[in-house]
């Protein structure tokens, strides 16, 4: 075997090659700053008895599900197969329907801010449902940083929002749009590696488009829409932004994975998401939000690395160096 060969050498894997873990960390990144405007734009849309929750809920993947039919059509895009399906099922009752309905009816009477308190344990709930179902095995130094990451994020949220308060049952419709999230993001990460990462939301979206259509005319029949151009604008945004674009690379970025570790960048969305709400909405931005956001940002950070530093650590004894890992990251 020649010294030099590629069996044997220990020349530095590229850092933004296609495929590689630093790549996924900005693909979810772009996805998260997609996401970040979804809470309050949602806000926005069904505040005042603006639009009908319902038909904010459901409309937005209408108007997803018809761009993701146009896309794979055009695309020439085959069809999953039986298997496939199934999971793709996983990801709709997660994705499209639960996470939109649940979180706009639980924010016709609760703020952006508050909203977000709850919305905080979406990355620790993902990397739960990433172990279990995917059965990844990231390290002591993962867990630490995500519990530490997931009560800086809700601490955070929950201080900027006033505080706690007493349980609501807003609450629990964002803790159960918290739970059915997980299952649809874990999913669909691992979907993404064999579809493709617009594919899978895309397919998710067709597959839904049925019941979709139905929920949304028996909201509109219930309570005709009628919105401000804001609150239309913030509709369109969640459509096409929130519900169809921001996916292709969110699971582009879950795809490259592993999703337990991808899925912390998210924990960067409640920060983002108040400091659009300071914007958009007019809430109070301090220097308290500045501070706890940059903790919070510190502890995703070192949940999306953790694996790294673990392999660092090993590997003048186990010999395991920082190509191999990526070659193991790209070979699932």
């Amino acid at each position: 075997m020649k010294i030099d060969s590629s069996a044997t050498s220990s020349s530095p894997t590229p850092l933004l090659t296609p495929g590689s873990p630093a790549q996924g960390v900005l693909w979810g990144l772009l996805g998260v700053g997609i996401f970040s405007l979804t809470v309050p734009l949602t806000r926005i849309a069904v505040a005042d008895d603006g639009l009908n929750a319902m038909f904010v809920g459901t409309g937005r993947a209408v108007i997803a599900g018809v761009l993701a039919a146009l896309a794979l059509g055009l695309l020439r895009q085959r069809l999953p197969r039986t298997r496939q399906w199934a999971r793709l099922a996983v990801v709709a009752a997660g994705i499209v329907l639960g996470f939109p309905v649940l979180t706009s009816y639980a924010l016709t009477v609760s703020t952006a801010s508050h909203g977000a308190v709850v919305i905080a344990l979406l990355p620790a709930a993902t990397a739960v449902v990433a172990v279990l179902r995917a059965k990844e095995r990231p390290g002591v130094l993962f867990w630490i940083a995500t519990g530490c990451g997931a009560v800086a994020a809700v601490c955070f949220s929950a201080v900027h929002g006033g505080g706690f308060g007493g349980l609501h049952w807003s609450d629990l419709l964002l803790l159960a749009a918290v739970i059915v999230a997980a299952f649809g993001y874990a999913e669909g990460g691992l979907l993404a590696r064999e579809l493709g990462a617009w594919q899978t939301i895309s397919w998710a979206l067709v597959m839904s488009l049925p019941l979709m259509v139905v929920l949304t005319v028996l909201a509109a029949l219930h309570q005709p829409p009628s919105g401000t151009a804001a609150q239309w604008g913030a509709f369109l945004y969640l459509g096409v932004m929130s519900m169809f674009l921001g996916f292709f690379a969110w699971y582009r970025g879950l795809g490259i994975g592993p999703v337990s570790r991808i899925s912390q960048v998210q924990l960067v969305q409640p920060v983002m998401s108040l400091c659009w709400a300071a914007l958009l909405l007019g809430e109070p931005l301090t220097m308290l939000t500045v501070g706890g956001g940059g903790i919070v940002i510190l502890c995703a950070a070192a949940a999306v690395n953790s694996r790294l530093l673990s392999r660092r650590r090993m590997s003048p004894a186990g010999g395991k160096s920082c190509t191999e890992d990526a070659v193991l990251t790209a070979g699932k």
